[in-house]
């Protein structure tokens, strides 16, 4: 009762103006007092905020240098020029004679054509590990147009075991000559790993570190030149001017047969430990050479061991010492020139209709692995001129390539998926056996440069004649949209395109790149009932409708000869030449027969039903007059 009494006059005391500021002022105390609570609460651990709302090193740092380091790939993602690793996407780097996986640390040796790979126990590559870093965030992606794998970190500098209390102020020099203090700025270290491919027996690393932060950074170095000799292996330091590098000898694991191979590493000598001053960079490129013998039996190899052993390590030595006298700026950007030579060539996917097609991911990361498997004495510097007149002369040799159907849609040879290097050195051995077999064997032969412009030929069905080049595509999968790019034709590379038009209707599109002197190159569509066009370096090219001849024939050539292409119509004897839809029309014909029968069918009885009951009511024994008169007594 008294408390029903108060709330009554509650009203009447909250319409003064004291009691409302003394209300006020409570609230604000309380309020005070709640975020005090909870501060005490937060540095007692009950609450934790994000690091970098406090200030501190947390990994908010790293992940956006990571992001402004890696903003470029965006573009060449896009245009699928750069694959991040993943499953799937093994990180291999190679050159025909040496593979490599980044990720795993592993080599490959291939000695010769046909013959199993060799996988010495050696670690390759150098593991770098930060000494004195709070937190670090990084990617690696494959630059497939520059064969080289790309590994980006982003380090946040601090004090080991310091904690928060620890990295929120300066403090002394660290007995490692670490200098302590706030960790906000970030290092920035960069990885290239390649084989380079215009030096087949030699890879390499290049480390480049940017540190922006007002300490030392510091890097463990765990790897062949920074550890012990492994122990199949015996090495020795070698030693020219102002540079080392330590040679390695040792054997093969055995092969299956019980053969093994002699093995011969260069490698640049590396210190244990790098360290970066504040406000420096740091650009160290490690290089190493690997030769390697044919098979030995394991029962002659002390009498015929020491001899080739001596003339491997001559080899790796004139080869290291070689390598040392040159930027290792200059090695990169030579490999970079020669890949993206050989890469020119290729296939683009436009659009994508059906789930038996290669996407573009698929596409360029197969070309990338059969490149990097095969290969290329055409970039070799040690090609004499008449040995590169020859494998040119080689190369431009049309062949029969590519006889048979187009590949295109072999999920065995465009795998949408690989998990191991191993299982890409395979791969790369089934599309040689089946260029071999299928009229490329003069273009297997040149190594990179053939096996890549085989691979473009069987994609879309192209292949080549005594007097032309045609196109053999199936007409019933022209829905799907894509691009052949760099098919070398005489002195010339043809680029043909199957596009489709507002309505869908499929249509050829084609262009050429001339290089050096030009030459006239003509092609009609299929039947060649038309005059054939002259093909000109335009860029927009000329376009050609798909027509689809009884039999099925070419649906384009092309040829050099005029003549040749007008005496073709003579010798094709067709039936008929239809529009590409008329084509799929008869090739569709719709439902079959029996569907339209039961549906005629089930009509017919229901109208004869129907009549029936009409009848039966009407004119049926006891049916009904239709009309009633008014001296019906019923009415």
């Amino acid at each position: 009762m008294w408390l029903q009494q108060r709330l009554k006059g509650l009203p009447g005391l909250l319409s003064s103006s004291w009691a409302r500021r003394l209300l006020f002022l409570l609230g604000l105390l309380l309020l005070l007092l709640w975020f005090g609570g909870s501060g005490a609460r937060r540095a007692a651990g009950g609450l934790h905020l994000l690091s970098w709302a406090r200030g501190e090193a947390g990994a908010a740092e790293p992940s956006a240098c990571l992001e402004a380091a890696t903003r470029a790939w965006r573009g060449l993602r896009e245009r699928g020029e750069a694959v991040p690793l993943g499953p799937g996407v093994p990180a291999l780097v190679a050159n025909g004679f040496l593979a490599l996986d980044v990720t795993a640390n592993r080599l490959w040796v291939t000695p010769g054509e046909r013959e199993p790979s060799v996988a010495p126990d050696f670690v390759p590559f150098v593991q770098l590990r930060p000494l004195n870093v709070l937190s670090e965030a990084g990617e690696s992606v494959l630059l497939l147009r520059e064969g080289l794998l790309r590994r980006v970190r982003c380090l946040q500098l601090g004090t080991p075991g310091s904690g928060a209390a620890a990295a929120a102020a300066p403090g002394p020099a660290s007995a490692s000559g670490l200098v302590t203090g706030s960790g906000r700025d970030c290092v920035l270290l960069q990885e290239d790993f390649l084989a380079h491919r215009g030096r087949p027996h030699v890879y390499l690393q290049r480390i480049q570190l940017n540190n922006p932060t007002e300490r030392v950074a510091a890097l463990q170095t765990v790897g062949p030149t920074a550890a012990p000799v492994p122990r199949t292996y015996t090495s020795t330091l070698e030693k020219a001017g102002d540079h080392q590098f330590l040679l390695y000898s040792g054997l093969s694991p055995p092969l299956p047969t019980g053969l093994v191979h002699l093995v011969v590493v260069a490698a640049k000598k590396l210190v244990n430990r790098l360290q970066v001053a504040p406000k420096t960079q740091l650009d160290e490129t490690v290089l190493w050479v690997v030769h390697v013998s044919g098979p030995v039996n394991p029962q002659v190899l002390k009498s015929k061991a020491a001899k080739e052993l001596k003339a491997l390590q001559d080899l790796a030595r004139k080869e290291m010492l070689e390598l040392l006298e040159m930027p290792g700026a200059e090695l990169l950007q030579d490999h970079q020139r020669l890949w993206a030579q050989l890469f020119s060539p290729g296939v683009e996917m436009k659009k994508i209709t059906d789930a038996h097609t290669p996407s573009g991911l698929t596409v360029n990361l197969t070309l990338y692995y059969m490149l990097s498997c095969s290969p290329a004495p055409l970039l070799s510097p040690s090609l004499s001129p008449r040995e590169r007149e020859q494998m040119e002369a080689t190369l431009n040799y049309e062949d029969h390539c590519f006889s048979g159907h187009a590949t295109m849609h072999a999920e065995n040879l465009w795998p949408g998926r690989l998990s191991s290097v191993p299982q890409i050195l395979q791969l790369s051995d089934l599309w040689r056996l089946t260029l071999q077999k299928r009229g490329c064997k003069g273009l297997v032969k040149v190594g990179a440069p053939g096996l890549l412009q085989g691979m473009v030929l069987s994609f879309g069905g192209l292949q080549f004649t005594e007097n032309h080049l045609q196109f053999q595509a199936d007409p019933d999968v022209l829905h799907n949209s894509y691009a052949l790019h760099g098919i070398r034709y005489k002195n010339d590379h043809i680029n043909l395109a199957v596009l489709a038009d507002a309505e869908g209707k499929p249509y050829l599109h084609v262009s050429v790149e001339s290089r050096g002197q030009p030459a006239k190159i003509y092609a009609c569509e299929a039947g060649c009932l038309d005059e054939p066009v002259e093909l000109s370096s335009a860029p927009h090219g000329h376009t050609f409708s798909v027509m689809v001849t009884q039999p099925i024939t070419p649906l384009l050539y092309i040829s050099t000869d005029l003549t040749h292409l007008q005496d073709l119509r003579h010798t094709l004897h067709l039936k008929a030449i239809l529009a590409h839809d008329e084509h799929m029309a008869q090739q569709d014909p719709g439902l079959p027969f029996l569907f339209w029968f039961s549906v005629a069918s089930l009509i017919t009885l229901f109208h004869l039903f129907l009549f029936k009951l009409i009848y039966n009511e009407y004119c049926g024994p006891g049916a009904k007059p239709l009309f009633r008169s008014k001296e019906d007594p019923s009415v």
